[in-house]
């Protein structure tokens, strides 16, 4: 029995949606518990979506000349890290840790915003943009006092709602109109 190797995009829509479900369950945990806990069932419903449409197949091609996971990706994945680690560090030391968050999911739009160039990913930028917008305005509300909930729910589960819809876009939507690493994402 041979093994299933997932094409980038699946990989990536598989990527983005336990992110994606990570922030709402990170994220959702200072909110109402009600809100919670339709912020959680929405998450886990739309990451098993994910999975059931990776599972469904067929997996979207790739040409040949496409290495989505090379050297330039991991030089991204590098400096993300250090971002984040760093930047984390930086707002919990200027007396705002709950701004983390945001700092998190800033780094994380931008991340994609690179890639979308690397990659001649048109739909990269649109997720990039918008994640980088959800932690810019959690920036702002963490710095500018708000409660730790605004905080959150912006930043965090706003870009865990992003990251999950952008997963369901890349295994359900469009048939096969899409083509990794074509300027021709939808």
């Amino acid at each position: 029995m041979a093994s299933r190797r997932l094409a980038p995009q699946h990989l990536g829509s598989l990527i983005g949606a336990v992110f994606g479900l990570v922030f709402v369950l990170v994220n959702s945990a200072s909110s109402p518990t009600v809100v919670r806990i339709v912020l959680v069932v929405a998450a886990v419903a739309a990451t098993g979506l994910v999975l059931v449409g990776i599972a469904r197949g067929p997996e979207p091609a790739t040409p040949p000349s496409v290495r989505p996971f090379g050297r330039g990706y991991w030089a991204v994945v590098a400096a993300e890290v250090v971002a984040i680690v760093v930047g984390v560090r930086v707002v919990a030391a200027a007396g705002h840790p709950q701004a983390g968050v945001a700092w998190v999911a800033t780094v994380v739009g931008i991340h994609f915003v690179v890639l979308a160039v690397l990659w001649r990913l048109r739909l990269f930028h649109v997720l990039g943009g918008a994640l980088t917008a959800l932690g810019v305005a959690g920036l702002v509300l963490a710095f500018a006092g708000a409660p730790t909930v605004a905080t959150d729910l912006t930043a965090g589960v706003g870009s865990g709602v992003v990251l999950l819809v952008f997963a369901l876009v890349g295994v359900w939507g469009t048939g096969g109109t899409r083509r990794f690493g074509s300027a021709r994402v939808l």
